[in-house]
C-alpha cells in the first residue's frame, strides 16, 4: 500500500478544506448525506429482539436500501420488484440470514446473504454492505464497486483482487486495509467510515 500517495492526499484535501467535512465550502456536497437518521433507524428497527418478527425485519432492510443516497435507483426499484413476491418462508429465510450478519457470525451472514440474494440477481455490494455500514458506521463500511476499484489500483494494494460478486473474504481484507489507512489520517476525514472513503474518492478524482 502506497501511504505516501495518502499522506499527499490528506495535505491536498486539508489546503482546501482545513476542518475537513466540517469545512463550510464543503457543506453543499455533505448536505445530501446525513448518516445519522438512518443509523439510529438501523439500530431501533433491525435490533436482536426484533428478529422474532421477520415481517418487521424484512420491511426495515427494505426501507434502509430506499431511503439511502448511497443506493442506485435502479437497485432499489429491483430490490422493490424482488421482495413484493417473496412469500412467508421467504422472508424469514432473509431475516435469519440479516440476522447472522448483524447480531450473529457474520461470515456466515455475509454468505448466506449472498446465496439468498444471487436467486434474484441482487447480490450486489451496494445492497449487502450499505445495512452493515448504518448497524456500525465507525467499524464497517459502504462498499461502492467504482470507488473500491480505484483505491486498490491508486494505492498500489497487493493481494488483494475486486470481484463483481461479494465475498466476506474481500470485505474482511479491505476492511483491515482502510482501518490501516484511517490510522494515518487526520480525525476529521475519518469520523465516519462512508465519509473516509468519501474522501479518498474525492482525491483520486482530484
Amino acid at each position: 500500500m502506497n501511504l505516501e500517495k495518502l499522506k499527499d492526499m490528506e495535505v491536498e484535501f486539508l489546503t482546501f478544506y482545513p476542518t475537513g467535512f466540517e469545512d463550510a465550502k464543503f457543506f453543499p456536497t455533505m448536505k445530501k448525506f446525513n448518516p445519522s437518521k438512518l443509523e439510529e433507524f438501523t439500530k431501533k428497527n433491525l435490533k436482536k429482539e426484533n428478529f422474532s418478527n421477520p415481517n418487521l425485519v424484512v420491511d426495515a432492510f427494505f426501507k434502509i436500501i430506499q431511503k439511502s443516497v448511497l443506493v442506485s435507483l435502479f437497485d432499489k426499484l429491483k430490490f422493490r420488484d424482488m421482495l413484493a413476491g417473496l412469500t412467508s418462508y421467504e422472508k424469514d429465510m432473509l431475516s435469519i440470514e440479516l440476522y447472522e450478519l448483524l447480531h450473529g457470525n457474520q461470515k456466515d451472514g455475509f454468505e448466506g446473504l449472498v446465496e439468498y440474494l444471487s436467486q434474484y440477481n441482487l447480490a450486489k455490494w451496494t445492497i449487502i454492505s450499505v445495512v452493515l455500514y448504518y448497524n456500525d458506521r465507525q467499524k464497517e463500511y459502504f462498499i461502492k464497486p467504482t470507488t473500491t476499484k480505484n483505491v486498490i489500483k491508486y494505492f498500489e494494494i497487493k493481494d488483494l483482487i475486486y470481484k463483481p460478486t461479494p465475498s466476506f473474504e474481500f470485505y474482511d481484507s479491505y476492511k483491515k486495509i482502510l482501518n490501516e489507512m484511517k490510522k494515518n489520517v487526520d480525525k476529521t476525514l475519518s469520523f465516519d467510515n462512508a465519509a473516509f472513503t468519501g474522501f479518498l474518492r474525492i482525491g483520486m478524482e482530484d
